[in-house]
């Protein structure tokens, strides 16, 4: 009785580029959760509508199909992040989410994500910094992390500080829409030693700001000090507050992290921070 011939196994391995494209697949869809998906489409597209939406217009907005649109939609109705219209033909967001939002100031919320960053980027460049963010008219200085070196210069938590002469000032208004930073100037009364700035020079440093994606200059406040600030950025690319490092250079025996690097571990900070990517460099 004859045998087939046995098939050696092929030793041939895939390309390194379809191999990776495997891992990634297989990682996504590893984590996927479709419902849950679905339903942050539809509230993400009903808080781009005011006035809300028909279900028709839901299902064309999201081409899916209109039993599963219905589905989702009546778990949200049921869980009140949507209400349904009186007449029950249209579908708008609710205040529900409004009302989890502000159970916790965004503020404090920023602050509590932001102090272990903090800490690692101090620990890393051994530098302090503080993170400012708008208020009234100036720079509130909402944290505050002390270099674990104990050589630092250092902002107390609290302080304000000038919105036209310092560089989380600058960075606030450089990453802020036209009319957000018309407001903001508006709003601004000098603090005690502020450094006054023309327009035309104030035009001139927002620019170049957004050109390079950070800020980084000699102190207009103190000598020895080389200011380096970062945008923490919105999903709308404004600034929710800026990261600033008061960069001092040891000049004894002790060889710590360079003004180059100590840049590089702010930015990867504030990439961290922020709600977007692609951050300017």
């Amino acid at each position: 009785m004859n045998k087939p011939p046995r098939t050696r196994p092929s030793t041939s391995k895939p390309s390194p580029v379809a191999a990776e494209e495997t891992l990634t697949t297989s990682a996504d869809d590893r984590y996927r959760a479709p419902a849950l998906d679905k339903g942050l489409d539809i509230l993400e597209l009903l808080a781009q509508q005011p006035q809300g939406l028909t279900r028709a217009e839901i299902v064309k907005e999201m081409d899916r199909s209109a039993s599963e649109i219905y589905r989702m939609l009546e778990r949200l109705v049921a869980r009140q992040y949507v209400m349904r219209s009186f007449a029950g033909d249209r579908y708008a967001l609710s205040l529900k989410l409004f009302a989890l939002a502000n159970m916790h100031p965004p503020t404090n919320r920023l602050i509590n994500q932001a102090l272990p960053v903090m800490d690692e980027f101090a620990r890393r460049a051994e530098q302090s910094c503080h993170l400012g963010v708008y208020d009234r008219g100036n720079v509130l200085i909402a944290a505050q992390i002390n270099s674990p070196r104990g050589w630092s210069f250092s902002l107390h938590r609290g302080a304000r500080v000038g919105l036209l002469d310092t560089a989380s000032g600058h960075v606030l208004l450089a990453y802020s829409d036209p009319a957000s930073a018309e407001r903001m100037q508006a709003e601004h009364t000098a603090v005690d030693g502020e450094v006054p700035i023309s327009s035309d020079q104030l035009a001139t440093t927002l620019t170049g700001i957004r050109q390079r994606g950070y800020l980084e200059r000699d102190s207009q406040q103190s000598f020895g000090v080389v200011d380096i600030s970062f945008p923490i950025l919105g999903p709308d690319n404004a600034a929710l507050a800026a990261l600033t490092c008061p960069y001092i250079r040891r000049i004894d025996r002790h060889v710590g992290p360079s003004l180059e690097q100590a840049r590089e571990f702010l930015h990867t900070a504030a990439q961290a921070l922020s709600l977007t990517q692609g951050m300017a460099r």
